[in-house]
């Protein structure tokens, strides 16, 4: 009879323990300040996309003329993901094409797995040819791995990001990682246009 009060109080705990979790991951991902009374949706991320971008040239080797050679760059900065058993990770950003920004996206995922925490990251992908560009912008609801192939460079690995970019049309770089998951694979990543008029 005790074993049984016992084993409750623990699934209590660990209940509440969940929830105040889930409420941190939220605050984080979905709460993230992107909108403002003085600034509107779209300049709040481009302004965070400047700082994302501004990172991208300081921790990317080469990454000025990644950024000149690629025919499109989709840049989502702090993308965060929360995790307790099932992760969900979500992100807003900007695609840029000759510098400017053309449309906004949205990014999120899901994991199943034994993960627990949070983190924050800097996604840039880049679009390393005509067609490559065309299909995921043509796409409606265009997903990694599945739409289109899209390689990883792992920034610090010792492989050569231009040389990367000639062998891949769709290549993804991740950086700037803040958290205690360090999962740096976006295969499965849905991304959506986002219509932010006001």
């Amino acid at each position: 009879m005790e074993r049984t009060v016992y084993i409750s109080k623990r699934r209590y705990g660990f209940y509440w323990f969940s929830v105040v979790l889930l409420a941190f991951f939220y605050s984080i991902i979905i709460a993230h300040p992107l909108y403002g009374a003085d600034e509107s949706k779209s300049a709040k991320i481009d302004a965070k996309v400047n700082e994302a971008l501004k990172r991208f040239y300081e921790q990317v080797e080469d990454g000025k003329e990644i950024a000149k050679r690629a025919k499109g760059l989709l840049i989502l900065p702090n993308v965060g993901k929360g995790a307790l058993i099932v992760g969900f990770e979500y992100g807003r950003g900007a695609l840029r094409v000759g510098g400017k920004t053309v449309d906004y996206y949205s990014m999120a995922a899901g994991s199943l797995g034994f993960q627990i925490g949070g983190e924050a990251k800097d996604i840039i992908i880049t679009f390393n040819n005509d067609d490559a560009l065309k299909g995921f912008r043509a796409a409606k609801g265009w997903e990694a791995g599945v739409d289109g192939n899209v390689a990883l460079f792992t920034v610090g690995g010792g492989q050569k990001s231009l040389s990367a970019m000639n062998e891949n049309p769709i290549l993804a770089f991740i950086f700037d990682v803040k958290g205690l998951i360090a999962d740096i694979s976006i295969k499965g990543a849905k991304f959506n246009k986002l219509d932010l008029s006001e």
